[in-house]
């Protein structure tokens, strides 16, 4: 597995601590001695798991390889023993830990030390998490277990190899009756507890992107702009300035649509559902040279149709990015977007959020995956973000479903978007006005880009 990811000849393994034993282990299991003898006679291991250091694609890594054929490759005292050190050495040397896993679980013949390494193992993933070092996992068959329950799912990013056996209960011990199907790399991705599932072929390629995207941000002061591609304010006419972006935060993007400012608030409505407005796609497409996307928000759901997140490369720096599609953003979407702030947080890299929705979903399967706790907790994230937020209204701004996102302060408009406290439509129903109101009622909200602008809502209008 080591040579599939790694470049040539830059492992080097980690010397390990040594650990006393009397005979047949700490629980005097007879035959445990043997078994591990002949399970370093097959493997020509001395226990389940190597670690070292390696270049993956040219970024160098702690690496934590699992080998499976010793003792299925559980987790026992030892196996404790040399994971702390791995996870200590990544923070002495400030380098990423990246866990190969495939393990059926915790060590039978140790039995509860064997467990009490999970607790261990979360440790020192906790104190690598806080020094700001990035955990990228791979899942190989099987991930089963605690080793699943700690390396594998606790980490930031995740990769699965195809087919991979994935799941908390192994093969032996789940009900007789359960879906085998369920316990798969393909059933873990579509239940948003997986990034992604990458070909063999495609491993070292994809996860030597997510290295570099995480391990090097290269947070630094944002490149000013000139006056062809910047923003503008609202003085009577839309005239282009520098974007006065804070330190460190990610550039504005360019707008891709139309100069032109709506005449009406109306109007403004009618252009931001455009079918021909460009949307998030294209904006990402533009910006970022290389990106990669999280998926799922670890809960059991996702919402691609709705948000795209991820980090990408954008000049010679790492952004993150949390951009709804322009469909109504379900909960499992505000949740995987909070997950990609706190991340980015963590990890000292700059936010941009593009914003267009029409709304929240709220039809009543989004009321019970907890519609409102979703949104709040991205409201936090955003709040609470200490690395800067950016954000720029690209289409449709619908109500708090939309507000979730924006930065406050740092929220900026494309002149085809609009921002509402709510739809014209709805707000004509709530104030019980009839049809031939609507249009009039989106005057009067002052949604407008201008209007933003004037009413302080958004800090300016960015230009082609």
């Amino acid at each position: 597995m080591l040579a599939l990811v790694t470049d040539p000849a830059t492992f080097t393994e980690l010397p390990y601590p040594a650990r006393e034993s009397g005979p047949d282990g700490p629980l005097a299991w007879q035959g445990y001695d043997a078994s591990r003898a002949r399970a370093v006679e097959r493997t020509g291991e001395t226990e389940s798991v190597v670690c070292g250091t390696a270049s993956v694609a040219g970024t160098r890594a702690v690496l934590i390889a699992f080998e499976f054929g010793f003792l299925g490759g559980s987790l026992g005292e030892r196996t404790g023993d040399r994971l702390e050190a791995a996870y200590g050495h990544a923070r002495a040397h400030r380098l990423p830990v990246v866990p190969l896993v495939a393990t059926g679980g915790s060590r039978m013949q140790e039995g509860m030390l064997a467990l009490t390494q999970l607790q261990r193992v979360a440790h020192q993933s906790a104190l690598t998490r806080e020094a700001g070092l990035p955990q990228i996992a791979v899942l190989r068959d099987p991930t089963t277990g605690g080793g699943w329950a700690t390396l594998g799912a606790g980490a930031d990013v995740i990769l699965a190899l195809p087919a991979a056996q994935v799941g908390f209960a192994g093969s032996r011990v789940r009900p007789p009756e359960a879906d085998p199907t369920a316990y798969t790399a393909e059933a873990q991705l579509a239940a948003g507890a997986v990034d992604a599932v990458v070909p063999p072929a495609e491993l070292r390629g994809t996860l030597g992107l997510w290295l570099r995207l995480l391990s090097s941000p290269a947070v630094r002061e944002a490149p000013r702009r000139g006056a062809g591609n910047g923003a503008s304010s609202h003085n009577g006419a839309a005239d282009a300035i520098r974007p006065n972006v804070a330190p460190g935060a990610a550039p504005l993007p360019s707008a891709l649509g139309t100069e032109k400012l709506p005449t009406t608030g109306w109007h403004a409505v009618q252009r931001a559902r455009s079918p021909q407005r460009p949307r998030a796609q294209a904006y990402l497409d533009a910006y970022f040279t290389h990106r990669a996307a999280i998926h799922g928000d670890r809960c059991g759901g996702t919402d691609t149709e709705g948000i795209l997140c991820g980090f990408g490369t954008a000049g010679d720096r790492t952004v993150a990015y949390a951009a709804q599609t322009g469909t109504p953003t379900r909960p499992a979407g505000y949740r995987t977007a909070t997950r990609l702030i706190r991340l980015a947080d963590r990890l000292g890299i700059p936010v941009l959020t593009l914003v267009d929705t029409p709304g929240a979903a709220n039809d009543a399967e989004a009321e019970r995956q907890g519609a409102g706790a979703a949104i709040a907790e991205l409201f936090g994230a955003v709040a609470a973000a200490r690395v800067p937020v950016t954000t720029l209204v690209i289409g449709e701004g619908g109500s708090g479903g939309a507000l979730a996102l924006a930065a406050a302060g740092n929220t900026w408009a494309t002149p085809d978007s609009y921002f509402s406290v709510i739809a014209p439509e709805l707000a004509a129903a709530i104030l019980k006005r009839p049809a031939e109101e609507v249009e009039a009622t989106a005057g009067q909200l002052r949604i407008r880009p201008q209007d933003l602008v004037e009413l302080g809502v958004i800090r300016g209008i960015v230009g082609p």
